[in-house]
């Protein structure tokens, strides 16, 4: 079996949980199936990244948004026949629309469609084609959560029968040493208050305006402060008027990008872990934070009640009293708290890479039977 995965969505560093998603099952499918064959098709720009399995480079940029349609379109299915692919798996959401070749493409999410804010420009435009095009002419589905499938069904019309559902693994894996903590509060101006951690980019759906609603309405004798990593975006100046029209300048940490180090500083401080968004295909970041030891709160929207399970508080992302409580809770209840960390442990280990693999390649077999 020759798999060709199509990674020309990949932009190194800024691609987000795609890219984590991608970089972590690539071994696992490896480890999985030795007696397989895997080719990554990436763009210019990752060209130079070293993926573990052979690879061929598609002459476009994915950074443009043109040059990553006709990538996907008219080179892909080319070189993958070229190669002697059996099936091409896209990975990103978008895929070719032909090809001498079997087509599995895994669906992220339909925030395009759900929360259309949640995308800008072309890039918009593009993903209200180009998903529906992949889901409908592809011969088989992976969606990432049942929140997801639903969601193709629902709101695609795409039958049942053709999605698979796999799990994502654990995300971000801490590979740096922290950051000491001293040397965080001294450079962010933290004093000795304590923390809530939240990590997204910043973007309309991530309910971050939500987040600060729900901080000015803590006393502010007990008001923690708020860490916000995560990429720049033209909302970012709104989120920014929002804190200094509540008054909570002081209450709000913008860091942007975050170093490896630093962001495992950020989680070893932090009191809690606090995650508004109102949709997420998976929500990677949960994973992420009940990994490293810290509660969680988190929405009860679309995938989140899924990965959260028992193990974080969940609340209204609509109500700010709501995401207010949560955060007094983590805070103020010790027992509480160290309840949430001891089961986030526990549901970590139900989302393994190799999971994932074993159930793409269940995939790959159905396809390739049909």
């Amino acid at each position: 079996m020759h798999v060709g995965l199509n990674l020309i969505f990949l932009v190194p560093g800024e691609t987000g949980g795609m890219e984590v998603a991608a970089r972590s099952l690539i071994p696992a499918l490896r480890d999985a199936a030795p007696a397989a064959r895997f080719t990554a098709f990436v763009s210019r720009e990752a060209a130079h990244e070293d993926f573990g399995i052979d690879q061929v480079v598609v002459p476009v940029r994915a950074t443009s948004r043109a040059q990553w349609v006709r990538g996907e379109q008219v080179y892909l299915p080319r070189l993958a026949r070229r190669a002697g692919c059996d099936i091409v798996h896209s990975l990103g959401s978008t895929a070719p629309a032909h090809g001498a070749f079997k087509r599995v493409t895994t669906i992220n999410d339909l925030s395009y469609l759900v929360v259309p804010e949640a995308h800008f420009g072309l890039r918009a435009l593009g993903m209200r084609v180009l998903v529906p095009l992949a889901a409908r002419r592809s011969h088989r589905l992976v969606a990432i959560s049942q929140a997801t499938r639903d969601d193709l069904v629902t709101r695609l019309g795409i039958a049942p029968e053709k999605i698979d559902i796999v799990p994502l693994g654990l995300g971000q894996l801490a590979t740096a040493a922290p950051t000491p903590e001293a040397a965080l509060r001294a450079r962010l101006e933290l004093g000795d208050r304590p923390v809530v951690l939240t990590l997204s980019a910043k973007r309309p759906h991530k309910n971050l305006a939500g987040l600060l609603d729900a901080l000015a309405l803590i006393p502010r004798e007990r008001r923690p402060v708020a860490v916000l990593p995560g990429y720049a975006t033209p909302h970012e100046a709104e989120l920014r008027a929002q804190a200094t029209r509540l008054g909570l300048d002081d209450d709000a940490r913008w860091l942007g990008w975050t170093s490896a180090e630093d962001l495992e500083g950020l989680f070893a401080l932090s009191r809690a872990f606090v995650f508004p968004s109102l949709y997420e295909g998976f929500g990677l970041p949960v994973l992420e934070a009940m990994a490293r030891g810290v509660p969680v709160a988190t929405a009860d929207r679309a995938s989140l009640p899924e990965v959260a399970g028992d193990a974080a508080l969940l609340f209204d992302p609509t109500d700010p009293a709501a995401i207010a409580a949560a955060i007094e809770t983590l805070l103020g209840d010790r027992e509480r708290a160290a309840q949430l960390v001891a089961a986030g442990r526990e549901q970590v280990k139900r989302f393994t890479w190799q999971r994932s693999a074993q159930l793409v390649l269940a995939t790959y077999a159905r396809v390739l039977s049909a």
